[in-house]
């Protein structure tokens, strides 16, 4: 499965280094292991995309608390920072025409990622930045994927299968 991943990093533009730190010990998180991972959970849930495509385009924006609360405010109606938002391309009766379906890109969407937000959650559940930003990624995924979780019970379906989803990149993590 291929994704062609668009990573704007806003948050790393006003922060030295230059990079998004996946944890305290300066591993960053490339371009390179994020299309690593879209394209595992791609294929780990390749039942729930709506339609087939030769690639699967994305794009994640890294930005900070102010960004994130503007859009929240904009697109939610809520004037606060938020974790994660999804902006999903596709509705359940998107069009399909074998030209689509053969020759271009399929677009899925944007996430878009607070990293301060990220990075006050990482500490609070104890675990590495680059944990956390995974999280809130295969989150944002499975919203361009079409899931919701609107009651206890899809909320909890959905977790699990986040939890799936980053054990496929190596990344455990637990949930309570």
């Amino acid at each position: 499965m291929q994704v062609e991943l668009y990573v704007q990093d806003r948050f790393a533009e006003f922060q030295q280094p230059k990079t998004i730190n996946g944890d305290d010990t300066g591993v960053e998180i490339s371009v390179e292991t994020w299309e690593n991972w879209f394209e595992r959970w791609l294929d780990t849930l390749q039942f729930d995309i709506p339609q087939e495509a030769p690639i699967y385009e994305i794009g994640l924006r890294l930005t900070d608390d102010t960004e994130m609360q503007s859009l929240n405010a904009q697109y939610r109606h809520k004037n606060q920072p938020t974790d994660v938002l999804s902006f999903a391309a596709l509705e359940v009766d998107y069009p399909q025409t074998l030209e689509m379906l053969t020759c271009e890109a399929l677009y899925l969407g944007d996430i878009v990622i607070s990293v301060d937000t990220a990075k006050r959650q990482a500490a609070q559940q104890n675990h590495p930045l680059q944990t956390e930003l995974a999280w809130l990624a295969s989150h944002g995924l499975l919203h361009l994927l079409g899931w919701d979780h609107p009651d206890e019970r899809s909320l909890s379906k959905m977790l699990r299968q986040q939890v799936v989803l980053l054990e496929h990149v190596g990344i455990s993590i637990d949930v309570e």
